[in-house]
């Protein structure tokens, strides 16, 4: 069954222009000119119930557009949305319980005042009775690793520990759909893991449909089998993860240890040279080729080891985003 059905999505959003200078300030009291921006273009996608998708574009590609969209904070300018069956733009009290948008930059704790506080407020504002709460955020403070810090002032708390605190907010009403927005922004390596292996744990235990967006591709390559790739608004790919590399690359990598040093000009037409030693080269070769290639390295040089594998996918998504901004 699906939990999000969204069906040619279009939002456009009218930008003021302005000219530069103390003239252009006078002139736009009489006549102002506006741009319109199509910050999402006619996009569609369905996630099934407890899926976890990861929601991937450069700078400015319309992914946070869209889960506002997906939340009901802006109304679409045209298309269909659904999500667990609800329109989201309604804002409906039912709707709003069940779903959450979790934003890296925006913060939900009081500055002031320890996290438990802003727990008990959202407690109250979404109805959760004292048994649920008690369970649920039990749940949580294991999960987070938070129990030290429920009764201390948020502004002498860490990032990380900050960033633990309004996850655990967001969720004490157990939602069954997330929307996470950049949840690891600005944390260290350590504090990404840990955060990603929550994410896996709510996912599984509480089987609720999550939506990822996040520039760190780390993030997608640990927690998503699927991934929506959109830019300048548009949906690029919608598919495994695993097969982005036979979508968007037509090349692969060989790795080639030799038993003694070889001559780089001898190795020229085996395809592009990424990396060369003596006793080791990285080739990029055509993907129908690869195995050709393979066969005759091993006939031609004295090879130790080689290993053929897809090129890394933080290179190709960098790749395509490049290729379509030339385009562009």
């Amino acid at each position: 069954m699906s939990a999000i059905e969204v069906s040619n999505l279009c939002k456009s959003f009218n930008i003021y222009k302005k000219q530069p200078g103390i003239l252009g300030s006078i002139k736009s009291l009489f006549r102002r000119e506006y741009l319109e921006k199509k910050a999402v273009n006619n996009v569609s996608f369905e996630i099934e119930e407890g899926e976890l998708v990861g929601f991937i574009g450069p700078n400015g590609a319309g992914k946070t557009t869209t889960l506002k969209c997906l939340s009901g904070l802006i109304f679409p300018t045209s298309g269909n949305i659904s999500v667990l069956g609800y329109r989201p733009f309604d804002r409906k009290k039912e709707f709003l319980k069940k779903i959450s948008l979790t934003m890296g930059q925006k913060n939900q704790l009081w500055w002031d005042l320890p996290p438990m506080e802003t727990f008990l407020l959202n407690k109250d504002i979404y109805g959760v009775d004292d048994s649920t709460f008690k369970k649920t955020l039990g749940d949580l403070v294991e999960l987070l690793d938070i129990e030290d810090v429920l009764n201390v002032q948020v502004r002498k708390l860490s990032l990380g520990q900050r960033m633990k605190c309004e996850l655990a907010c967001q969720l004490i009403h157990s939602p069954k759909v997330l929307f996470l927005d950049e949840p690891t922004i600005g944390l260290d390596i350590l504090m990404q893991q840990r955060l990603r292996q929550f994410i896996r744990s709510y996912n599984k235990h509480y089987k609720a449909t999550v939506i990822l967006t996040s520039h760190y591709m780390e993030d997608v390559k640990e927690l998503c089998k699927r991934v929506i790739i959109i830019d300048h608004g548009e949906k690029l790919y919608d598919g495994d993860l695993d097969k982005v590399s036979k979508k968007f690359s037509q090349h692969k990598t060989i790795t080639v240890f030799f038993n003694k040093a070889v001559d780089r000009k001898k190795l020229i037409p085996m395809g592009q040279i990424e990396f060369f030693e003596p006793n080791k080269v990285i080739l990029s070769v055509a993907r129908d080729n690869s195995n050709l290639v393979a066969a005759k390295l091993l006939e031609d040089f004295p090879v130790a080891d080689i290993n053929i594998e897809e090129p890394d996918i933080q290179d190709i998504i960098r790749k395509v985003f490049t290729s379509i901004r030339k385009k562009k």
